[in-house]
């Protein structure tokens, strides 16, 4: 997918991190996604929702209705529940076909993230689209 084809909220996403110059604002940026999200109830973070490979906690809760995905997600350090603003404003309200045509990686490197990242949050964003990809696609 090219950036022209885009849905509209992610490329609203990745106009409105264009606009942030250095990384210090783009991760006060993700910090506030992350304030954003409505925190899961206690009785869905369970090991059955929690992202593995991640080394801060993340939970995952994925639902099908109507043949679009709705997901939702949690995370106990703030920049990481950022990103997963981030994955669910991405993939969240998508048929399992738009979900495995989308270029998470490219639409990651627009928004200045990926070369910003450590390794185990990048590992952990990378385990986050991919259960997200296999759930899609099953």
């Amino acid at each position: 997918m090219t950036s022209m084809s885009y849905p509209i909220n992610i490329q609203d996403m990745i106009d409105d991190f264009s606009f942030l110059d250095d990384w210090e604002d783009r991760y006060m940026h993700v910090i506030d996604l992350g304030k954003g999200l409505e925190p899961l109830p206690l009785e869905v973070k369970t090991d059955a929702n929690k992202v593995k490979g991640c080394a801060s906690q993340v939970w995952l809760v994925s639902e099908k209705e109507d043949a679009v995905w709705h997901f939702s997600g949690d995370s106990d350090a703030h920049i990481v529940k950022g990103l997963v603003a981030i994955v669910l404003q991405i993939f969240s309200g998508r048929t399992s076909a738009e979900i495995t045509a989308l270029d998470a990686s490219d639409i990651l490197s627009k928004l200045g993230l990926s070369e910003h990242l450590s390794a185990q949050r990048a590992n952990g964003l990378a385990s986050m689209i991919g259960r997200i990809k296999a759930e899609a696609a099953a």
